[in-house]
C-alpha cells in the first residue's frame, strides 16, 4: 500500500522542490521576490539586518508551504475517491509522472515548453500584501512554471491513501523550495555567483528533474517503489525512526 511509501517519497519530493527551485522561470526572479518579502530593493539586501530579513522570508515561506501543503490532502482525498481499483490508479499514476517527466526532459529543446512565467502584476499586488500574502501569490501563480515538478508530487501524494502522506510529501516539496530561498535571504552576496553558475547550467537541472520523475514514475509502474519503502521502512525499525504508519 502506497500510503505507508514514505522514506523514498521523502528525497524525492525534496529534490522536486530543489529543481522548481532551480528552474528557468523561478531562480532568475527570485531576487526580486526576495526583495519584496523584505521590503527593500535588490541592492538593499546585502546592508539589510537579518532580522529584518528572516522573519518576513519565514512568514513567506509557511504561507506558500500550506498552499502546497493543502494541495497534497487535496491530491490524496481525490485518489482515495476513486479507491475502487487501486492498481489502476497506480499504473495511471505511474504513466503520468514518467510522461511529465519525459515532457520536463524536452523543454530546453521544444521552443513551446520553454516558457517564462513573469506575473509582475501579481507580483506589486504581493508586495503591498506583506509576505503572507507574497508567499500566497508565489504558490497560486507560479503553479504554471513548477506544474510538471509539482504535478508530479502531487499524483504520487494521489496513487498513496493517506492524507498525512500526502501532506508531508508537499511539506517536503516545500522544503525544497525554501532552502535555498532562505541560504539566498541569509548570504545574498556570497551565493550570487553561485547562482550565475546555476544559470548556466539550466540544463542539466532539467535533465536531474526529468530523471527523477522519470525514476519515480517507473518505480510506481513496476511495484518497486512501494517494496522499496518496505526494505526501508525495515531497515528503520528499532531506530525510533520508522514512519510506516504514516
Amino acid at each position: 500500500m502506497l500510503a505507508a511509501a514514505t522514506p523514498v517519497g521523502i528525497p524525492i519530493a525534496l529534490t522536486a522542490g530543489l529543481v522548481s527551485f532551480l528552474s528557468p522561470c523561478v531562480l532568475p526572479l527570485v531576487p526580486g521576490y526576495l526583495s519584496t518579502v523584505v521590503g527593500v530593493t535588490p541592492a538593499e539586501l546585502p546592508s539589510a539586518g537579518r532580522r529584518r530579513i528572516m522573519v518576513p522570508s519565514l512568514l513567506f515561506i509557511a504561507s506558500f508551504s500550506a498552499i502546497f501543503i493543502l494541495m497534497g490532502l487535496g491530491a490524496t482525498a481525490i485518489g482515495s475517491q476513486l479507491n475502487a481499483d487501486r492498481e489502476v490508479l497506480t499504473q495511471v499514476g505511474g504513466g503520468l509522472i514518467v510522461a511529465m517527466g519525459l515532457f520536463f526532459l524536452m523543454t530546453p529543446f521544444v521552443r513551446a515548453f520553454n516558457f517564462e512565467w513573469r506575473p509582475q502584476g501579481l507580483l506589486r499586488m504581493a508586495g503591498r500584501g506583506g509576505p503572507v500574502v507574497a508567499g500566497a501569490a508565489f504558490a497560486i501563480a507560479w503553479t504554471p512554471c513548477t506544474s510538471i515538478t509539482l504535478g508530479a508530487i502531487l499524483t504520487e501524494a494521489a496513487v498513496g491513501s493517506s492524507a498525512a502522506h500526502g501532506a508531508l510529501l508537499l511539506a517536503f516539496y516545500s522544503a525544497g523550495l525554501a532552502i535555498p530561498f532562505l541560504l539566498i535571504a541569509l548570504a545574498f552576496e556570497r551565493v550570487a555567483g553561485a547562482l550565475g553558475v546555476i544559470k548556466r547550467h539550466f540544463p542539466v537541472v532539467i535533465g536531474l528533474g526529468g530523471v527523477v520523475m522519470i525514476g519515480l514514475g517507473l518505480l510506481i509502474l513496476t511495484g518497486e517503489y512501494t517494496i522499496l519503502n518496505a526494505q526501508a521502512n525495515a531497515l528503520m525499525q528499532g531506530s525510533g525512526l520508522e514512519i510506516s504508519g504514516i
